[in-house]
């Protein structure tokens, strides 16, 4: 109750600052639309020469010029690639609406590039919205994205200059601004935070679930202003979904391909339909995709002995896998808007969406384990299931000729979860694991009796990790369905959600048209469940040597269905492997082991830890921010947006924690709460001079902070017994938030030719980075080692980055319709690591140097495109380069796991057949690049995955 009176209090604060502005400010007030026959045009210049004054119109082309003159005056419009257009109108006292402008392309100035079969309309619009932006901001807008081979939210950014994207399987699903982790960029809808409903709690949205065809615009922000919100030290990503258009629209795609590597089909299809009825008062948009794929990967997976105490056997193999995922993804989406327009000055409008992300998998993993020497064989069926749903109603009012409030409500909730095996009351992922013995061991030991790579190998005896050898004595002992028997069942728990409410109100005082003040405030209230690290364990008595139990299955003796060879099994790598292919249990056959009856028939029982319940909790998070901005046009070169921001964080968690006592140790589970409560105050100042209309130089410094991932702070105190020392994982409620303070300076120069050069710097001075920190001690005669996430050293990052888009039609005839795209971005980032170097009264502390998780120093986007007459070619190649993808605190960076650099080749091509009608082809991964894995050494390989090549063919059909 407290809280709301506080919210109620706020608003009220700015309605009353709202009447004080209706009554002692007065002005006219020159407003429009500005529209192409393809809709609304963002960031067009609208100025008034004789008064010099001018605006830009927003994303749905409007705009709005306050003037203390009357008269007659020519207002004119100009827009990169169209033609510029002058009009005469006589301001009078009050608001003068002038309704209803239509700019034309400029055929002269683009020749035969603008048709609508090109890139050149969308690039107009990124271009132009960048050009009057008051910040650093790139957009892509939603037609460009429809014009390359990108198909979720997260691959529609991919290309954007000083974007990075990670890869699940061969599809983009998550995205980060300038390197940092990916839980350090913002990803908003329509301006407000997206929830998460990630699997390890951390703040990060997995865009996978996203069709592409949903976005309108797409707006990456590398500096923020006030009026975004503030937790997001790499960047934000914006998507704003589809809006009602200016006329009737009705489009249709459908596509059909081909995945390389399964040997399956695909397809998709999309309808945007969209109209204006009681006299253009309701508009309506209703936005539907589906896509369907077949897809399979190989994955080969080698884990080392660094739990060992030699150094030197810390990089022996303890086991091989060859994994093989070979299943389909089906996205669905729907978005439907609606708006209604009062008059001129008031409007009221409702989005909604509904996405559906289906990722059914069965995965097959074959074992070579050297430690206890024998075979695994793991069967599990995975259906991931993601799901986006909500809504948010807003309006938008001119409350006099100076004074603008808008404002939005939102409910939005994002579940990640799994609801099998049929048949169990317990869900989650199901596995089965089939144990083999190799009695006859290996010929490959290394003299300490271990299995090595060569290069590791104290006495260079092993291979290499792609010419992959079991090294079997016995060349006949291999994997057999009726030696595998069946010696473990789990149950993996996964059912994530996150809810948020938010309401915000946002105000604008317009006193000239070179001074704006913009005041807003926003509550959002999240609820986050979270089931996700708990473990359903049944084991049979006959493994654990129980008498009488029945007699292990096994893997022949049950119902099973061919295994799925696409386009071989592993064939990227040196030899044959099929020894290890097994036919794998029906799934019903994986789900029917999990009944009650079948348990107790085989002899299974429940050995779920006692702890399994200390990895669940539920969040309870509520915020409240406001802010205040002005911004001054200085002179016709100059102008100044400067505020601040602040945003008050109250966070609760409810959950289990396990405690031991007694001797010997015993657990016990009891309730746990935390809490932590803190505060964000963030200025923010923003300067931009444009030296003539083709440029701007802009400087920022803003700060802006992290919010500490809900799974660092879990109550949850998971006890491991089996390990020594007994191994203690904790949260921590007092963590802090991480701040960065950020300062940019970038340039751009745009071509006439609809094209654009780029380029700047950038540095962030980091404080009270999270990480994970491990302790340890005795205690009751036990030795302890405890991990918990707690602030660590601070961090810096300094980086560049240059791009140009520039169309080649200086060259002759056919040459003319070639152009390049090309952006680089250089990052270098330093954090220390404390790690603890021996025990007891020898124990101290060094400082390990490291760049942050999940950063590439080098990323790269090039395009080579041709666009003349009817065709439009484009081969598009990204870069990412190295990134650490995990810390290994305990043993320093010789054992850190890293990414290797990734290079992937896409095209596309569209050719218009006739009039609305175009025919267009898509590849990826054309290099048929894997994604690969080290530790330390880069030929220590950890993980190496090859998913192929897939690509389609489609129609587009504008009907009208």
């Amino acid at each position: 109750m407290k809280r709301i009176k506080v919210i109620k209090r706020y608003i009220l604060l700015l309605a009353l600052s709202l009447c004080v502005n209706i009554n002692m400010i007065q002005a006219q007030l020159v407003k429009g639309t500005v529209i192409c026959d393809d809709g609304p045009l963002p960031g067009v210049a609208v100025y008034i020469e004789a008064l010099q004054q001018g605006a830009a119109t927003d994303l749905d082309g409007v705009f709005s010029i306050q003037t203390k003159t009357e008269g007659t005056y020519g207002i004119t419009f100009s827009y990169i690639g169209y033609k510029e257009k002058t009009i005469q109108t006589t301001i009078k006292s009050g608001i003068n609406d002038l309704g209803t402008i239509t700019l034309e392309t400029n055929d002269l100035l683009l020749g035969e590039v603008v048709i609508s079969g090109t890139m050149a309309p969308s690039q107009m619009k990124a271009y132009n919205i960048k050009k009057n932006a008051i910040t650093l901001l790139d957009v892509v807008a939603a037609d460009a994205v429809g014009k390359l081979p990108d198909r979720n939210a997260a691959e529609a950014v991919q290309r954007i200059q000083g974007v990075a994207v990670a890869r699940y399987h061969g599809e983009a699903d998550q995205a980060t601004v300038r390197g940092t982790p990916f839980a350090w960029t913002s990803t908003l809808f329509n301006g407000s935070r997206l929830p998460s409903s990630n699997v390890m709690g951390n703040r990060s949205s997995v865009l996978d679930a996203v069709p592409s065809e949903l976005i309108q615009y797409v707006q990456v922000a590398k500096a923020l202003t006030p009026d975004w919100e503030g937790d997001a030290v790499g960047g934000s990503v914006n998507f704003i979904t589809r809006t009602a258009p200016t006329s009737r629209k009705l489009g249709v795609s459908l596509a059909g391909g081909y995945n390389g590597f399964s040997e399956n089909g695909t397809y998709n299809g999309s309808i945007v339909y969209g109209d204006r009825f009681f006299n253009d008062k309701l508009g309506v948009i209703l936005v539907g995709a589906i896509w369907d794929r077949q897809w399979g990967s190989d994955s080969y997976d080698v884990s080392y002995n660094t739990a060992l105490s030699d150094p030197v056997q810390q990089n022996s193999i303890n086991t091989v896998m060859l994994k093989r995922y070979m299943g389909k993804r089906q996205t669905y989406g729907v978005n439907m808007g609606l708006e209604y327009k009062f008059n001129s000055n008031h409007k009221i409008y409702f989005r909604g969406l509904y996405d559906k992300f289906n990722d059914i998998r069965p995965v097959y993993e074959s074992y070579v384990d050297y430690n206890n020497s024998r075979y695994q064989y793991n069967y599990r069926y995975s259906y991931y299931q993601t799901r986006l749903t909500g809504g948010e109603l807003g309006g938008e009012h001119q409350l006099s000729s100076t004074v603008y409030v808008d404002w939005t409500a939102s409910d939005y909730t994002s579940n990640y979860f799994l609801k099998t095996p049929d048949g169990s009351d317990r869900k989650g992922l199901p596995i089965a694991t089939f144990r083999q013995s190799i009695k006859g061991g290996f010929n490959n030991l290394s003299s300490d009796g271990r299995r090595y790579w060569g290069f590791d190998s104290p006495n260079g005896v092993g291979g290499n990790p792609l010419d992959f050898e079991a090294g079997l004595n016995d060349p006949s002992e291999v994997m057999d369905a009726n030696k595998l028997t069946l010696q473990q069942l789990v149950i993996s728990q996964l059912d994530n959600k996150e809810h948020d409410q938010t309401f915000q109100l946002n105000l604008r005082v317009e006193p000239s048209s070179k001074l704006k003040f913009k005041f807003g405030g926003k509550y959002r209230t999240k609820k986050r469940d979270s089931y996700y690290g708990s473990n359903f364990v049944y084991l049979p008595g006959a493994a654990l040597g129980i008498p009488n139990s029945p007699a292990l299955k096994t893997l022949s003796e049950m119902n099973r269905e061919s295994f799925p060879m696409g386009h071989g099994y592993f064939t990227e790598m040196s030899g044959n492997h099929n020894q290890y292919i097994m036919d794998p249990l029906t799934k019903q056959q994986l789900f029917d082991l999990y009944k009650p009856e079948t348990l107790q028939a085989n002899g299974f029982g429940d050995y779920t830890s006692a702890a399994n319940e200390t990895n669940i909790y539920k969040a309870t998070e509520n915020v409240l921010a406001g802010y205040g901005m002005v911004d001054i046009e200085l002179s016709s070169q100059w102008r100044l947006v400067g505020g601040v921001r602040n945003e008050y964080t109250m966070t609760t968690l409810k959950g289990k924690q396990a405690t031991i006592s007694g001797t010997p140790a015993v657990t016990e589970i009891s309730p746990a709460k935390r809490k932590n409560n803190y505060n964000a105050l963030l200025p923010m100042l923003h300067l931009k001079y444009s030296p003539n209309e083709k440029s701007n130089i802009r400087a920022a410094y803003t700060r802006t902070f992290v919010r500490p991932n809900f799974g660092d702070m879990t109550p949850g105190e998971a006890v491991d017994q089996t390990k020594n020392p007994i191994t203690i994982t904790k949260g921590n409620e007092d963590l802090n938030p991480t701040f960065a303070n950020n300062f940019d300076l970038m340039g751009e120069y745009f071509f006439d030719n609809v094209g654009l050069i780029s380029g700047g710097f950038f540095y962030k001075d980091i404080q009270d980075v999270i990480f994970k920190d491990v302790s340890y001690y005795n205690e009751g005669g036990n030795s302890y080692m405890m991990s918990q996430s707690k602030n660590l050293k601070n961090a810096r990052l300094f980086g560049f980055e240059i791009g140009i888009n520039k169309r080649l039609d200086f060259l002759p005839g056919f040459l003319s319709g070639f152009g390049i795209e090309v952006n680089y971005t250089y990052i270098d980032s330093k954090v220390k690591v404390p790690r603890l170097i021996g025990t007891g009264a020898d124990a101290h502390t060094v400082e390990d140097e490291s760049t942050l998780p999940d950063q590439s120093r080098n990323m790269a986007n090039a395009i080579l495109f041709y666009e003349k007459g009817r065709f439009m070619v484009r081969l598009a190649g990204n870069y990412r380069g190295k990134s650490v993808y995990s810390i290994n605190q305990q043993l320093g960076p010789d054992y850190y796991t890293w990414v290797a650099k990734n290079f992937t080749l896409d095209a596309s091509a569209t050719v218009d057949i006739v009039k609305g009608v175009k025919a267009f082809v898509e590849l990826n991964n054309l290099t048929d690049e894997p994604l690969r894995q080290y530790m330390g050494d880069k030929r220590r390989l950890t993980n190496s995955e090859w998913y192929g090549r897939r690509g389609q063919i489609g129609l587009r059909w504008d009907i009208f």
